[in-house]
């Protein structure tokens, strides 16, 4: 069974190797993760675990504080902002699950648009062809994710801004309910509809996440029959400029929903 560290050594050589052309992540801590992955194979060893985060590969939107640094929110305009004292609360509750925080993912200026783009520290390419845009305002996180740099990758979401990257870099994206998971620490876009959610390559990886953000105790997830629910299908004008790929891929989901015995209106 490979050791977390050996993981985390994996990672950071392809990031090194690509050190001049970095643009999926803005700060890496390499040292500190080094440190907690340590720190969790040494629990491994002992028989001892801090929940299903411990020795997870995890990465944070560059809109969370870590003490002691600037949080850019993607500006250069906060580089020479004062650091804050402590963590944003959501990193605090990460490093006490055992999560490995590996580094600060890339994002668009202030969060403000879907397409991903940075002209100050770079656009990330698309985790599944690099000419493409990776989707935003969580762009890095979203990349990172899908090209297995981070298991786990935190972002934030006001109109779209988790579950856009997750859809075009194909992972999961989860946006919870604003105010579930505490906004404190996070450079904001709207106090009323931010919502910290999580980005990973599972459903049980974004509901663990999720839940240690949120304060709880991570439960396992339990299957829930869908036959006989009823399913409401938007039409319409979403789907008047659709792409036949894109529409295709959409109704062959549907069909696997109405194989549980659901129904689609």
């Amino acid at each position: 069974m490979q050791s977390v560290r050996d993981h985390l050594e994996i990672i950071l050589a392809r990031l090194a190797a690509r050190a001049g052309e970095e643009r999926v992540f803005t700060k890496l801590y390499a040292e500190a993760a080094r440190a907690a992955a340590d720190a969790s194979d040494a629990r491994s060893q002992a028989g001892v675990t801090l929940g299903p985060l411990d020795g997870t590969i995890v990465s944070i939107k560059d809109l969370f504080d870590v003490a002691g640094e600037p949080t850019t929110a993607g500006s250069l305009m906060l580089k020479t902002a004062a650091p804050p004292l402590r963590d944003a609360a959501i990193v605090s509750r990460l490093r006490q699950a055992g999560a490995v925080i590996i580094g600060k993912t890339n994002m668009t200026e202030f969060a403000f648009t879907a397409i991903g783009d940075n002209q100050h520290f770079g656009t990330p390419g698309n985790a599944v062809d690099t000419n493409r845009i990776p989707g935003g305002s969580s762009s890095g996180a979203g990349v990172s994710v899908g090209e297995r740099t981070s298991e786990i990758s935190i972002g934030s979401d006001t109109g779209g801004s988790i579950r856009i990257p997750a859809s075009l870099n194909g992972v999961v994206g989860f946006k919870p309910t604003a105010r579930r998971v505490p906004l404190a620490g996070a450079f904001p876009l709207s106090a009323t509809l931010d919502s910290i959610g999580p980005l990973a390559r599972t459903v049980a990886q974004c509901a663990a996440a999720d839940a240690v953000m949120a304060g709880e105790v991570p439960a396992a997830l339990t299957p829930i029959a869908l036959a006989g629910l009823r399913i409401g299908i938007p039409r319409g004008v979403l789907f008047e400029e659709t792409e036949d790929e894109v529409a295709t891929a959409f109704d062959r989901c549907l069909g696997k929903i109405e194989q549980t015995g659901a129904r689609n209106a």
